[in-house]
């Protein structure tokens, strides 16, 4: 079995001090993808940059303090790629990938884009190249024999069924027509699968992000947008998939939650 869980971190150094180290130490997954770490490795606490147990790979943004990146296995990878061959992003914090027996398994942190402001217009730009890379990445690794899995923060809720309050933002980053049209090219025309939506087909989210404003994860007032995106054949071998939502609002380590999947051999 594989079991993989991926979590936006909002600061993994913030975290690790409301329970991300009590979490990654009682975890069975055996892939870790973390996005929004926000910190160089040499920042972060011993426990959470080698934790035991564990072959980290962080991949911090130039520009201090933001976006990052960071896999960690629980055998060393026998290859580990950062960015994909962008010369405006692959310093930016935002892919890392590697290779494991049969996988390669990825940590994506996407630009979260504001409409009307340079943030959406970086947001697009990324997403036209990063498209054609994901079809060049599938088809490699099927000549390999591979499978691939791309985890992270996707920053777009794809259908309504993936954002509590659909109708009040369709004009926001983040369920814009165009974004969810692009996401519904990552499906349908490079062939990935959305593999918690393909397990639960008709379930409103589960939702993996609320914000930090009002009582959002208290009403589960919340968007879909951290995903575990496979090549179908790894997608057929997912048996079950989950959010780990905390039991309540003091026990969060950040306003994303970890969303794990388990893939039989």
């Amino acid at each position: 079995m594989l079991t993989v869980t991926t979590a936006n971190v909002n600061g993994l150094r913030a975290a690790a001090k409301k329970g991300f180290v009590e979490w990654l130490a009682a975890t069975g997954a055996d892939v870790v993808c973390l996005q929004e770490v926000r910190a160089e490795a040499a920042q972060l606490p011993e426990e959470v940059r080698t934790p035991e147990g564990w072959f980290t790979v962080h991949a911090p943004a130039a520009a201090k303090g933001r976006a990052g990146v960071s896999l960690y296995t629980r055998r060393e990878p026998d290859q580990v790629r950062i960015g994909f061959g962008s010369s405006e992003f692959d310093g930016s914090g935002r892919y890392v990938e590697a290779d494991l027996p049969g996988v390669t398994v990825a940590s994506l942190y996407l630009p979260s884009g504001e409409v009307g402001t340079e943030r959406q217009d970086e947001k697009i730009r990324f997403m036209d190249e990063f498209l054609p890379y994901l079809k060049g990445l599938k088809e490699r690794a099927a000549a390999d024999g591979r499978e691939v899995l791309v985890c992270g923060d996707w920053n777009i809720a794809h259908q309504e069924a993936d954002l509590k309050n659909w109708r009040a933002n369709r004009k926001s980053s983040g369920f814009l027509p165009e974004e969810r049209a692009w996401l519904t090219r990552v499906f349908d025309e490079a062939g990935y699968v959305d593999v918690v939506r393909a397990l639960h087909p008709d379930q409103e989210g589960p939702y993996s992000w609320w914000s930090y404003r009002g009582r959002a994860f208290d009403n589960d007032t919340g968007w879909r947008i951290d995903y575990q995106v496979a090549t179908p054949g790894l997608a057929a071998r997912a048996v079950k998939a989950w959010v780990e939502r905390a039991a309540s609002h003091p026990e969060r380590w950040s306003d994303h939650a970890p969303v794990t999947a388990v893939y039989e051999p």
